[in-house]
């Protein structure tokens, strides 16, 4: 039987979403025939995690779905055994990339990937706590519908699934290697404030993000399409196309991988928004099919986000979202070149090369990250109050901040280095210790 991984990390409450989620496996296992892993990768602190696992376990499930609710503990142990097992260099280091002390949403991701390899999973379907679900005539939209339709096929003996074809016919032989949507709701990035505050200053702040060779209009073009997703018209029913997807219409909430993410893991950057996005990239550059379907997520904001240690948090991480574009950018202007090239004759990518390519990215003169916050300081301050105040504590912070970027990306061509090793003892590594063995495998 097909093994799948719906997974869900989270490090806030979210009862409801994982009695939404545990409802969309129901859906998969008894439409699709397949066995549904639903992994649950839970950081919140012990009340919150019991809360969870009553919803988890306790909620009646039908054959074929298979729960695994995971503290860190639990995580941290099944990593350093696979860690052990791989030999890889700087051990102790891997640890950390894998399971940090910071947010990180690249690593979450990889957790579960890692995890899904070790239960037989040949997808991974990922969704978010801070969303839901939305509704036609009383019944919930699940994704996997889309997802378990075509993943995996050949292009070719997917395209009867869909409901468009835009792929090139050369094309025909590759496997569907990503299949997803995007949501509706409220901005994926929690700035509509400064928008409200201030146009032309959001304006300022979200170019940042574009590359700096870029034009007026094309900047402009870009801030008026970043984070909006799929915008908030409502689902009335099913659309879908098989191309190669244009990342910017798809979302980490509504994403589903094959065979890819066993190849190149997410970036592992920690308290960065944006971190986790670099495999839609690599997909499209590298011209493997993907389907984009329509059952868009519904994507909204937690109070916590709205205190003023929230408000600083995440200010941070759209800071160094900003400042890792410097590399991204310069990367998918490259995996855009190479194309095909990416991939070997198996149709895999390359993961030296790749990560060959990333670790040059590090040499890259940082003087555009330097502009980004001059610029970023003079636009918050414009703003005034919370944000001025932010601008001023980011000041004596602004070396550090453009080391942690560079390392990053250095950490993350590392981790790209080590994945193999890590998949294939993924593979062989249980998620729990046997009986009667040390929790760390000494192997």
């Amino acid at each position: 039987m097909r093994r799948i991984c719906l997974t869900l990390p989270t490090n806030r409450e979210c009862g409801a979403t994982i009695a939404a989620i545990g409802d969309e496996a129901a859906y998969a296992a008894e439409h699709f025939g397949v066995e549904v892993h639903l992994l649950i990768l839970d950081s919140c602190e012990p009340g919150v995690f019991a809360g969870h696992a009553r919803i988890a376990h306790d909620t009646p499930r039908p054959p074929g779905v298979v729960v695994h609710h995971l503290d860190e503990a639990h995580q941290r142990d099944f990593l350093r055994r696979v860690i052990d097992r791989a030999g890889v260099t700087k051990p102790d280091l891997m640890l950390d990339l894998m399971l940090p002390s910071a947010v990180s949403y690249g690593a979450c991701t990889n957790r579960a990937f890692l995890i899904a390899a070790a239960l037989g999973c040949e997808s991974v379907h990922r969704r978010d706590s801070d969303s839901r679900y939305q509704v036609l005539d009383g019944a919930p939209v699940f994704p996997v519908h889309h997802e378990l339709r075509s993943l995996g096929r050949r292009a070719a003996d997917a395209a009867d699934g869909v409901s468009d074809t835009a792929l090139d016919p050369r094309l025909a032989h590759r496997p569907v290697t990503m299949v997803g949507s995007s949501f509706v709701g409220e901005l994926s990035v929690d700035i509509a404030e400064i928008e409200r505050l201030d146009r032309d200053v959001y304006y300022d702040v979200v170019s940042l993000w574009a590359p700096v060779e870029w034009s007026g209009e094309q900047k402009r073009d870009l801030v008026d399409e970043s984070f909006r997703g799929a915008g908030t018209e409502a689902f009335t029913g099913d659309h879908s196309t098989l191309t190669v997807v244009d990342p910017m219409r798809v979302d980490m909430c509504n994403i589903s991988f094959h065979g890819v993410h066993e190849r190149v893991p997410l970036p592992p950057a920690t308290d960065t928004i944006g971190s986790d996005y670099f495999l839609m990239h690599l997909v499209h550059d590298a011209a493997l099919p993907g389907v984009l379907h329509n059952r868009n997520i519904v994507n909204y904001y937690t109070g916590e986000r709205r205190t003023d240690q929230g408000f600083a948090a995440y200010q941070t991480r759209f800071v160094k979202f900003f400042l890792s574009m410097l590399y991204f950018n310069h990367l998918y202007d490259v995996m855009a070149r190479t194309g095909d090239a990416l991939l070997d004759d198996r149709l895999r990518v390359r993961a030296g090369a790749l990560a060959e390519l990333v670790r040059d990215s590090t040499r890259l003169d940082r003087s555009g990250n330097i502009d980004r916050l001059d610029r970023l300081d003079a636009a918050y301050r414009r703003l005034g109050g919370r944000y001025a105040e932010f601008a001023e504590a980011l000041v004596p912070r602004r070396e550090r901040l453009l080391d942690e970027a560079r390392q990053d990306i250095e950490d993350f061509a590392l981790l790209i280095e080590a994945w193999e090793p890590l998949m294939d003892a993924g593979r062989t590594t249980h998620l729990t210790p046997a009986p009667g063995r040390p929790a760390r495998d000494p192997r």
